[in-house]
């Protein structure tokens, strides 16, 4: 072994100056601590914004053959042949250099059969390679007990050891399965497990990565990219909560969204078409008592696909009235807007944005053209600062006829004829740069431009949905997971899909519910709206040419059930609100893995077919067709039935009946929940009362309230409510009165009685009556 290398200390970031390129550690905080290799690439992050760096104790000391920096949380280990090994507090290993060498994985394919499989149609690619490993790569040690989780909503498994996935923003319309590399979002965070401690590493490098998972080899997984530099962040924390914590810390956290944006949304490819075909299904929905807050507008709505646009002939002229009127009933109009700007001499937008050359170039330094929705079609340059501002810009076009919000699609960016090559030119801020290196945060930044154009001309928290993202997007938008299929593969996949884009920042997400391509069937349906029922995105949404999929279009039962359960989930919109408030803090998601909540059992490290909402709610639908039982694993606890109160002790598996009308749902022993008022959308007006269930004898149970639209809340108008019930004895607390329309009457539902209790304003206080 060869000499340590010397370094040098500046503050918290030290250097060690290796042979081929320093490597830089910085210590951000106790427990996040970023590796660095500067390998020529410019440029700054997309992901993290701001100055992260807290003061921060740690030393550093060489130990034999081998430096030691120390912080509260972890322990780094730095040698000679630059392996990086890191450690928690208590010295157990988590992320430790395989030594070894990498052993190909052997498929048994010559160079001849190989050319005879291809041209069958089978693809023997994969090797596990990945084409990028030969730039850089970093190879960590597998322990035979761990687990990996995050990535966002990449295909398959909660537990992705024994997969492997690429980061390149892909719009694929074939059915995804398990096998699928890469889908829409790049977010290449991964979370271990490595004997029950847990760890994070994020590689903030845009480029097309690559994870192999310990699909190669059970010894070691490993990270690698075509280009870049070398940018990583060891996660610390003594649960995986923490962990994530301190990831959302580090790229940011989900904002408190608008309350009415989690109630039911419809949706449909063709709706858009007519204002009589919308006006069909918003008088539907009342007709047929389904909750709903928002319709959304496909491609059909604008004028040949022109972005910016509104077809006046499908709407008599006027779509403002018609949106307001839509608004009238308690419906808010979410348009779709894709990036790709129809090349036409008389279109206003694209005639702008090519005298100002904000559209991408070919190597030549002409506009790069492909074709999407218009046709032939021009993209804006959003890795621009001043491209993002016009995008934002042009959003009020939106605003002023009066849309709740905006629908971010095909913005990995797609493209119709053929891939955009990687030369072609794109700015990495104010710098040159190539679709190589900015196709992956490319929906970031339109997402980012959309966030800020709905902020300034709505002066409302901004809804904005996307479908392509990379890490740190979670800052601006929600996501759906991409056009799905009406297939049970893919209501399985729903939960750790939706379970593991909450572990990687985006804990507002959501599929689409009955599937986006193919036909849906009555159970299918049915089961999907039961297991999304908790999707912090909830929404349900179909391709043209599918069979219709509302939820009248079965008749009965399925239009009754459908009916249960969207109201189910009005009563539920005060406890996920609270939720989303609470992760403004914690950075915790909504919709959690049970791992999250439990990650010192064995039981629930990769359990597909459970979730839990926040710490107390268990929800566990049928994913199976045909299925009218199921077995449920209750995590240590008790447990009381949802629908029958019958209680249950915990770290057991228990068999539930689960016909077709029902959804198997536990609520933890002792839990407090509030339960909204049966609505038929979420009203601007405040709430004048609110209901409390006790789930048990005793609890106590923090509650949030605010106007729910704007960002008042930031000045401090908003009410905090303490509630505590203990051997009956029933306790409201105000500590915090800054929203001035508080509940006047507070009702508690205990299991064999109801306390009302009233507000006395000059008291400020609840007094029982």
């Amino acid at each position: 072994m060869s000499q340590l290398p010397k370094y040098n200390q500046t503050g918290q970031t030290i250097i060690f100056a290796f042979p081929n390129h320093d490597l830089q550690l910085s210590v951000l905080t106790s427990a996040i601590i970023r590796v660095f290799e500067n390998r020529g690439d410019p440029g700054q992050s997309y992901a993290i914004e701001g100055k992260k760096e807290q003061p921060t104790d740690f030393t550093l000391k060489a130990v034999g053959d081998h430096y030691e920096l120390t912080t509260a949380d972890l322990l780094v280990k730095i040698d000679s042949d630059q392996h990086v090994d890191i450690y928690d507090a208590t010295g157990n290993p988590l992320a430790i250099d395989y030594r070894g060498k990498r052993q190909l994985l052997d498929k048994g394919v010559d160079k001849v059969h190989e050319c005879l499989v291809e041209a069958e149609g089978h693809s023997v690619s994969g090797s596990t390679t990945g084409a990028d490993s030969s730039y850089f790569q970093v190879v960590k040690s597998l322990a035979a007990d761990e687990h990996l989780y995050g990535l966002g909503d990449k295909t398959g498994y909660l537990d992705k050891r024994g997969f492997e996935y690429d980061n390149w923003n892909t719009d694929n319309p074939a059915p995804q399965m398990e096998n699928f590399t890469k889908l829409y979002k790049s977010i290449p965070v991964m979370y271990g497990l490595k004997n029950g401690h847990p760890y994070g590493l994020f590689f903030d490098n845009p480029y097309k990565s690559h994870f192999d998972m310990g699909k190669e080899s059970p010894n070691y997984y490993f990270y690698s990219a075509v280009d870049g530099n070398l940018d990583y962040y060891v996660l610390g924390g003594k649960t995986l909560k923490e962990v994530i914590s301190n990831y959302t810390y580090l790229t940011g956290r989900v904002p408190l969204p608008q309350k009415w944006t989690l109630g039911y949304q419809q949706s449909r490819w063709g709706y858009s078409a007519s204002q009589q075909e919308v006006q069909e299904i918003a008088d539907s929905l009342k007709k047929y008592d389904i909750p709903c807050d928002a319709i959304h507008f496909d491609v059909d709505y604008m004028r040949g696909y022109r972005v910016f646009t509104w077809d006046k002939d499908k709407y008599q002229g006027d779509p403002k009235k018609f949106v307001t009127s839509l608004k009238k009933q308690g419906i808010k109009a979410i348009p779709i807007i894709d990036p790709g700007v129809k090349k036409d001499p008389d279109y206003d937008v694209y005639v702008d944005g090519i005298k100002k050359g904000y559209f991408v170039k070919s190597p030549d330094g002409k506009v790069y053209i492909n074709k999407v929705w218009p046709g032939d079609s021009a993209f804006p340059d959003f890795g621009r600062p001043e491209v993002r501002k016009w995008w934002a810009h042009n959003d009020k076009f939106l605003t002023d006829i009066g849309v709740g919000g905006i629908w971010n699609d095909m913005n990995e960016p797609a493209s119709f004829e053929g891939p955009i090559p990687d030369e072609v030119v794109f700015s990495d801020q104010d710098r040159q740069s190539t679709h190589k290196k900015m196709h992956n945060v490319y929906g970031h930044n339109m997402a980012k431009a959309t966030y800020d154009g709905l902020k300034k001309y709505q002066d409302k928290r901004p809804y904005v949905i996307t479908r392509a993202a990379y890490a740190g997007t979670q800052k601006y938008s929600t996501v759906w997971t991409g056009d799905n299929r009406s297939i049970w593969p893919h209501i399985q996949m729903m939960i750790p899909q939706l379970c593991n884009l909450g572990m990687s920042g985006f804990s507002f997400a959501g599929t689409d519910i009955g599937g986006f391509g193919s036909d849906t069937n009555a159970e299918l349906l049915t089961r999907w709206i039961e297991a999304a029922v908790f999707s912090p995105l909830m929404r349900n949404h179909a391709a043209m040419g599918t069979r219709h999929q509302e939820p009248w279009s079965f008749g009965e039962p399925t239009l009754s059930i459908y009916r249960k359960f969207v109201k189910l989930r009005y009563r539920f919109i005060p406890y996920l609100y609270d939720l989303f408030e609470k992760g403004t803090k914690s950075g915790l998601p909504v919709m959690r893995p049970l791992v999250l909540n439990y990650d010192n059992d064995p039981r629930v490290r990769d359990l597909n077919d459970e979730f839990m909402v926040g710490d107390s709610v268990l929800v566990t639908p049928i994913v199976e067709k045909s299925e009218t039982k199921r077995l449920v694993y209750l995590p240590a606890g008790d447990w009381v039935d949802f629908w029958n109160n019958r209680q249950y002790t915990g770290n057991q598996d228990i068999v539930v009946n689960a016909p077709l009308d029902k959804l198997p749902l536990f609520i933890k022993k002792n839990t407090i929940l509030p339960w909204g008022n049966p609505v038929d959308h979420i009203s601007d007006e405040p709430d004048k009362t609110m209901t409390f269930k006790v789930f048990g004898d005793q609890g106590s149970y923090d509650h949030y309230q605010d106007d729910g639209t704007d960002f008042k809340y930031q000045a401090g108008e908003f009410n905090h409510y303490t509630l505590s019930v203990n051997d009956d004895q029933v306790s409201v607390q105000l500590p915090h009165h800054g929203f001035k329309p508080a509940y006047k009457k507070i009702t508690v539902e205990l299991p064999d009685k109801q306390v009302i209790l009233s507000y006395d304003a000059a008291s400020n206080r609840y007094q029982e009556k």
